[in-house]
């Protein structure tokens, strides 16, 4: 009959430690969770950041280009294309 209890007392506290252990984890889980939903914000903000820089620096490229470029018949080539580009854009939203 001892031994039996032993084996109760035994078993009851590898339960209790499993227990502990499994509560530990879920706090160490929730704040692993909380940390990747923060680094997902900061990288979120951080793609927005290059979007916005990559229209800047084709905007500067564009500008730069109409200053680089001679004569008329070049410029209006590109206002053209950027024209089509605008109706192309606008076709899409329309839809």
């Amino acid at each position: 009959m001892a031994d039996v209890e032993t084996l109760v007392s035994g078993i009851d506290y590898k339960v209790h430690k499993l227990i502990e252990r499994l509560h530990i984890l879920q706090k160490e889980n929730e704040q692993y969770r909380k940390e990747i939903h923060e680094l997902n914000q900061i990288n979120q903000r951080q793609n927005q950041t290059i979007e916005e820089s990559e229209k800047k620096i084709n905007l500067i490229k564009t500008t730069s280009n109409f200053e680089l470029k001679e004569g008329t018949v070049e410029a209006k080539a590109t206002i053209n294309e950027l024209l089509r580009e605008i109706d192309k854009c606008i076709g899409l939203l329309n839809r």
